[in-house]
């Protein structure tokens, strides 16, 4: 065999046991119990479960691949990271003016596109927020605009 086909065999043997070896790595994939969820007409609910939960809420959908490193690992993090940021399935945590903030927040990165990420539409492609579902949204939104007005838990 010749020494540029050897190295290569190696290379690619490394890289088989490297994936094997990652796939050991431990990760958090848990759905903590629901504290309190929400609260909204159907309609804004099904919007939220298909487009918001996976990584804003206790309620994440942990697909096959949510198994297999390094993908888990963008899946583990974006779930962390979203539950962080905002939790639909903790909304009793936040006062209601902080609730307001989060809603505001949340409707400026599904209008400006950022939410869902493209990565996360990719795959599941019922995720993309509409104009229509954005509409529906945004007069949902409303209610949270002024605090005092807020009746979502």
């Amino acid at each position: 065999m010749k020494k540029g086909k050897k190295i290569a065999v190696i290379i690619i043997a490394v890289l088989i046991v490297g994936f094997g070896v990652i796939q050991f790595i431990p990760l958090d994939r848990t759905n903590p119990p629901v504290e309190s969820d929400i609260h909204t007409p159907p309609e804004v609910k099904a919007i939220l479960k298909v487009s918001c939960y996976d990584c804003h809420s206790h309620e994440t959908v942990w697909p096959w691949y949510s198994r297999v490193a390094p993908v888990s690992w963008l899946i583990a993090s974006d779930a962390e990271e979203g539950r962080e940021k905002l939790n639909f399935s903790a909304w009793n945590r936040y006062t209601p003016e902080k609730q307001a903030q989060l809603i505001a927040e949340a409707m400026n990165e599904v209008r400006e596109g950022g939410m869902p990420p493209w990565y996360y539409s990719w795959k599941h492609s019922g995720s993309v927020v509409s104009p229509d579902k954005l509409k529906i949204l945004e007069a949902w939104a409303q209610q949270y605009a002024t605090p005092s007005q807020n009746k979502g838990d």
